[in-house]
C-alpha cells in the first residue's frame, strides 16, 4: 500500500542543504514527515526509535532555528515514484535489523512433587507461516513485527534430575586427617639425652643448694613447707650460694611462721642479707607470714592460684613449691636459664620473651612425664655448661645441633686463625 510523503521542492531543498549540515538537513525533513502521523500529534520521536518504528512521546517537536517557516511552505504531496522520496527511503533504511529468531526453547525445572516440567516454545510466525494472522501488527511500511510464540506445557514422569552441587565433588576423609598434629622440636629427645649424660655426675650447685635441700626435712610437714617458699622467694635474682647462706641463717635463728612475725624488720634484714632485693624481700616475708597465720593455720596454700596471691611468689615459685612442699607436679619451673635453654636448642615454636612464655611454649608439647625432672635438668645445665655469658660449647655435647654451639665454634675457628696469622706477622 503506498503511503503519502510529505516533499520539499527542488530548489528549498538545495538550499537548504547549502545552509546547514547533512544530519539537521535529515532531522527537519523526519520532523515534517512526522508531521501528519496521527501516532506524533503530541510530541517528537528520537531518531533511534524513529529507525525502529518505536515511538516514544516527548517534548512538543521545535524546528531547528536556522529554517524560517516561511521557506518551508512550499510543500506538496506526489506520488512514492518522485525522485525526492528516495531520500526518505534512504533514511527508512537506517533501521535496526529485525530481532533474531526465536528458536525451539525448551526449559526443564525440578517441581515439588517429582516430576518434571518442559515448557515448549513454538517458533514465531515471522519464521513459519507466509501468512499474517489480524493480530499481527503492521507499519506503514507493510513490514510485520514479531509475534510472540504460545508456550505449551507438558509434563514428564521420571525421575529428579538435580545440578550438581559442591557438596557432590567433596572427597570423604578421616576424623583423624582434622586433627592437628602437635609441634615438637625435631631433635629435642637428642638434645635432651646429651644433657642428662652431661648432668649424670649432679655437680650443679642446684643439686646441692636447691629449695628442697636446703630446708629441714626433720622438721614439721608445715613447717618444712614454709621453709621451702621462704627458700624460693629468696632466690629470686639471687645465686644458689646466697641463697643457701641466708636460709641457714633463718634456720638457726627460727624459720617458722611465729617466730618470723616476732623478728624485727631490723633483724630479719641481717639475716637475709645480701640476697637480692632484700629489703623488699622483708617486707614480702613478714607480709605472707601474716597471711599465714591468718588464713592458712601457719600452713601455706596448696595450689597455685592461691600461692601467686601472696606478695612476691610468681608462677615458678608457685609451680616449684607445688612439687617440692607438696610433692604434686601441675606444670614447669622456668627460671632464667630455662628460658634461655630452650630458646637456644629451638624448644620453643616461637622465641618468647620472658620465663613465663617459655612454660607455656613447653607445656604444649613436652610430655607430661618429663616435667617434674626438666626444670633441675636445664638449670644445673644452664649453671655449668650453657651459662648466659661466654658458653663452653666445646665440651657440650650438643655442638653440632645448637644454632648457638655452631656459631661459636666457628667464631672459635676463625679467632684461632686470626692468632695464629698475627703470630707470624710478628714473627
Amino acid at each position: 500500500m503506498p503511503r503519502n510523503f510529505i516533499l520539499v521542492d527542488r530548489n528549498i531543498l538545495r538550499q537548504l542543504w547549502s545552509e546547514t549540515y547533512n544530519r539537521y538537513t535529515y532531522m527537519t525533513l523526519g520532523l515534517l514527515k512526522m508531521a501528519e502521523s496521527p501516532y506524533f500529534k503530541r510530541g517528537r520521536v528520537t531518531r533511534s526509535k524513529l529507525a525502529l518504528n518505536r515511538p516514544t512521546v516527548c517534548n512538543p517537536p521545535k524546528i531547528h532555528p536556522s529554517f524560517p517557516t516561511e521557506t518551508l511552505l512550499k510543500v506538496k504531496e506526489e506520488p512514492r515514484d518522485d525522485d525526492y522520496a528516495q531520500t526518505f527511503d534512504a533514511f527508512d533504511q537506517r533501521r535496526t535489523e529485525p530481532f533474531n529468531k526465536c528458536d525451539n526453547i525448551c526449559v526443564k525445572s525440578e517441581t515439588n512433587v517429582g516430576e518434571t516440567l518442559e515448557i515448549k516454545q513454538e517458533p514465531s510466525v515471522d519464521s513459519v507461516e507466509p501468512n499474517l494472522d489480524k493480530d499481527t501488527r503492521t507499519t506503514k511500511k507493510g513490514s510485520k513485527t514479531r509475534k510472540r510464540g504460545k508456550q505449551t506445557i507438558q509434563y514428564e514422569n521420571g525421575p529428579i534430575k538435580s545440578e550438581p552441587t559442591d557438596t557432590d565433588f567433596q572427597t570423604s576423609y578421616d576424623d583423624s586427617d582434622q586433627k592437628k598434629t602437635k609441634w615438637e622440636p625435631p631433635l629435642w629427645k637428642t638434645h635432651l639425652e646429651n644433657i642428662i649424660e652431661m648432668r649424670k655426675d649432679k655437680s650443679a650447685p642446684v643439686d646441692s643448694m636447691g629449695c628442697d635441700e636446703i630446708s629441714d626435712k626433720d622438721s614439721k610437714p608445715e613447717v618444712y613447707r614454709y621453709q621451702v617458699l621462704l627458700s624460693l622467694m629468696l632466690s629470686s635474682q639471687t645465686k644458689d650460694q646466697v641463697t643457701s647462706a641466708a636460709m641457714s641463717k633463718l634456720r638457726s635463728h627460727g624459720c617458722t611462721v611465729d617466730n618470723i612475725l616476732k623478728t624485727s624488720d631490723e633483724k630479719l634484714g641481717k639475716l637475709i642479707y645480701p640476697v637480692g632485693f632484700w629489703k623488699k624481700k622483708v617486707i614480702y616475708i613478714k607480709k605472707t607470714s601474716v597471711i599465714l597465720r591468718d588464713e592458712y593455720n601457719g600452713d601455706i596454700p596448696d595450689t597455685v592460684a592461691d600461692l601467686c596471691k601472696l606478695p612476691g611468689v610468681g608462677p615458678k615459685m608457685a609451680y616449684l613449691t607445688m612439687k617440692c612442699a607438696w610433692d604434686q607436679v601441675v606444670g614447669i619451673g622456668v627460671d632464667t636459664h630455662v628460658h634461655r635453654i630452650c630458646n637456644w636448642l629451638g624448644w620453643v615454636k616461637k622465641p618468647t620473651k620472658d620465663p613465663e612464655q617459655t612454660r607455656k611454649a613447653l607445656e604444649e608439647w613436652l610430655p607430661r612425664e618429663y616435667w617434674g625432672n626438666i626444670d633441675l635438668l636445664l638449670v644445673g645445665f644452664g649453671q655449668q655448661i650453657c651459662t648466659a655469658s661466654n658458653p663452653k660449647c666445646s665440651t657440650c655435647l650438643n655442638q653440632q645441633i645448637c644454632a648457638i654451639g655452631k656459631a661459636s665454634i666457628k667464631a672459635s675457628k676463625v679467632k684461632v686463625k686470626q692468632e695464629k696469622k698475627d703470630e707470624k706477622e710478628e714473627s
